[in-house]
């Protein structure tokens, strides 16, 4: 295990004052970090379909940039983290792989926001994640999950235009192995929620 990763509990109750379930999801492409970021915020022991790839989706999984994987998700991934007493998030991590994506629309019902992770070794495996999101009106912030083995570093900034995002669209980095920093994405995403509210709230 990584050091940096501290290992969520293997059971943890539900609290009796929580009201308010959220459902988020968490998309992107093949190998981006999707499992590993549920993995490392849940705080129960999470859900995972992850099997070993096979010879079977050779030519089928785009695996460039990837030689270090050996899993792939299935299905999705399913954890649990609180924000506090009454608001806990549910998170499902969508599959990354083309054959897949039939899935997302499914994840998608109900979800009240996402998470996009990039990875900018494959920044173009991005753009289904965003256009789905965009299609079912979801909203949604970016989260860079900064590999040790980048050729170049981009900036956000960089990063934000060749994603043609709005400006209101947040974009942040992140190590989805940490769990302090993957708890900032969730943070970011509900906090982005609430000011969606508050404008909708205020809006005539």
């Amino acid at each position: 295990m990584d050091s940096r990763t501290s290992e969520a509990p293997a059971r943890l109750p539900l609290a009796a004052a929580a009201r308010n379930g959220l459902k988020i999801v968490i998309v992107g492409g093949f190998g981006v970090g999707k499992t590993t970021l549920v993995r490392s915020v849940s705080e129960i022991r999470p859900l995972n379909t992850e099997e070993v790839m096979t010879q079977a989706g050779a030519g089928v999984d785009d695996t460039a940039g990837l030689t270090a994987k050996t899993t792939t998700t299935v299905a999705f991934d399913f954890g649990r983290i609180s924000l506090n007493e009454r608001t806990v998030l549910y998170l499902f991590g969508a599959p990354g792989q083309e054959r897949f994506w039939f899935l997302w629309d499914r994840l998608f019902s109900g979800t009240l926001g996402a998470v996009v992770l990039v990875d900018t070794r494959r920044m173009a495996d991005s753009w289904y994640a965003i256009d789905r999101l965009e299609h079912h009106r979801t909203p949604f912030v970016v989260a860079v999950n900064r590999f040790d083995d980048e050729e170049k570093y981009y900036s956000l900034e960089e990063i934000r235009q060749a994603l043609n995002l709005p400006e209101d669209v947040p974009l942040i980095d992140c190590d989805a192995r940490v769990r302090s920093s993957g708890k900032k994405v969730l943070i970011t995403l509900v906090d982005h929620l609430y000011q969606l509210a508050l404008a909708r709230e205020t809006t005539p």
